[in-house]
């Protein structure tokens, strides 16, 4: 039973980080319609600012955080403003050849800048090491991770279901001629939506540094999981890639712990079986264009 709660609890600590990764991605893919390939590229640059201000200047931590966030999403609408904006209206085929070109020239301009050894964030004393709870180790950055992304996961709710905001969205999003006619700026929402988006991924990014590891080629290797939640889960709304990214932490860690040498198969396993049983995901709804 201890080592069914370990597995549960770094589970969900790694779940709980796949939706704060992942759910810009959502946001981006499931209310704006657009394929944002170059999301890990958003996450990566998040990572890297934080892991130069606390590495290389000793800024603390939990300051570095939200710089992480505003940072990326300060490249985020830079680039909504001046590339992306262009291709809303064009084919989904188009923005993911725009978007993974975006991906490698990250990777390759990262790789020259930074180098490509794989890097680390130094945590502070206070979130080292883990204390025991009823015999049950609990990781004290991974307690903190699950705390972060808990309250994220329901100011984000809250936003986009009981907020004004919540409603322009939908309403450009479902019809921007209409919403334009209503005095909804609809290029300043998806600008500002856009780049909530890829905040929220610069601070993925830096949150899951220590965990995940950082270089140059992390958009790469991430990328299939982002894409994963997304589709398990539904794009259609926040509760699905939520709770796909609970279920795919779970059992991604416990496939590495039982199964190690199928470890990664797990996960391809679970999304196999939940799109035959519900193909739009587990809140999908058919998408229209």
């Amino acid at each position: 039973m201890t080592t069914l709660f370990t597995i549960l609890f770094d589970g969900v600590a790694y779940g709980m980080l796949l939706f704060v990764l992942a759910c810009g991605l959502a946001v981006t893919l499931g209310l704006m319609n657009f394929v944002n390939l170059a999301h890990g590229a958003f996450a990566m640059t998040g990572g890297y600012i934080c892991a130069v201000l606390v590495n290389n200047s000793g800024w603390p931590f939990f300051t570095a955080l939200p710089l992480a966030f505003v940072s990326a999403a300060a490249i985020g609408v830079l680039l909504e403003r001046t590339l992306y904006r262009h291709l809303y209206t064009r084919s989904h085929l188009d923005q993911v050849l725009f978007t993974i070109g975006l991906t490698f020239m990250s990777v390759a301009a990262v790789d020259y800048i930074m180098g490509s050894s794989r890097i680390f964030i130094k945590l502070p004393a206070a979130l080292e090491g883990q204390f025991d709870f009823f015999g049950v180790g609990i990781g004290r950055y991974r307690l903190m991770i699950i705390v972060i992304c808990g309250l994220l996961t329901v100011a984000l709710q809250l936003i986009l279901a009981k907020t004004r905001f919540g409603s322009r969205l939908r309403a450009a999003v479902d019809d921007p001629r209409a919403a334009s006619g209503l005095g909804i700026n609809v290029p300043q929402v998806f600008a500002f939506t856009f780049a909530f988006g890829c905040g929220l991924a610069g601070l993925g990014g830096a949150l899951s540094a220590e965990i995940l590891g950082l270089d140059p080629y992390f958009p790469l290797k991430f990328m299939i999981y982002f894409l994963i939640v997304v589709t398990v889960g539904g794009s259609s709304s926040i509760t699905g890639p939520f709770l796909a990214s609970l279920l795919l932490g779970i059992g991604d860690v416990a496939g590495k712990y039982y199964v190690p040498k199928m470890g990664p198969f797990v996960i391809y396993t679970i999304m196999i079986v939940i799109l035959i049983w519900r193909p739009n995901g587990l809140f999908g709804r058919t998408a229209t264009r």
